[in-house]
């Protein structure tokens, strides 16, 4: 979700639906401070990969709705958007999304409901996010042994 929403920023920013691939490195670069140049082409390989932009000579565009995108006040990514992938956690939040045609806040927000409502705070949100992904039939048993994994490291 947060690679979207660091891709989005020079374009909604900028107010331009296409940049060069320099004002892209420049603004998460040197104007925003975020990375330095070489995790910004980094950030902007893992967007290609992910099928969110379309590089065409020097020519970037996202293929995703600019609009849809909100960025939030004092946004700045984490070294997590330079991942090869996203987190079982993040994965299954964009599988529930897509299945209910909810923005992916809204199912986050979802979650925490049932963390706070339901449980009391008892239950983690890598638990919490199986049980969403049940409610709506959503498909998880390839994301349980990661979502393990993600557990045991954090204790």
């Amino acid at each position: 979700m947060s690679v979207r929403i660091a891709v989005a920023a020079p374009f909604k920013h900028m107010r331009k639906d296409r940049l060069q691939k320099s004002e892209f490195v420049f603004y998460i670069a040197i104007d925003r401070k975020w990375m330095n140049k070489e995790q910004a082409n980094q950030l902007l390989e893992r967007a290609k990969a992910e099928g969110l932009i379309e590089v065409d000579g020097g020519s970037i565009r996202p293929l995703f709705d600019l609009a849809e995108v909100s960025i939030p006040l004092g946004f700045k990514p984490t070294s997590d958007v330079l991942a090869a992938e996203e987190s079982p956690y993040e994965e299954l939040i964009g599988r529930i999304a897509a299945a209910t045609e909810k923005p992916p806040q809204e199912v986050v927000a979802e979650l925490h409901r049932i963390v706070t409502d339901n449980f009391d705070g008892n239950i983690r949100v890598e638990a919490a996010v199986i049980i969403l992904a049940k409610r709506y039939g959503v498909a998880f048993d390839d994301k349980l042994p990661a979502l393990e994994r993600s557990i045991a490291k954090s204790r």
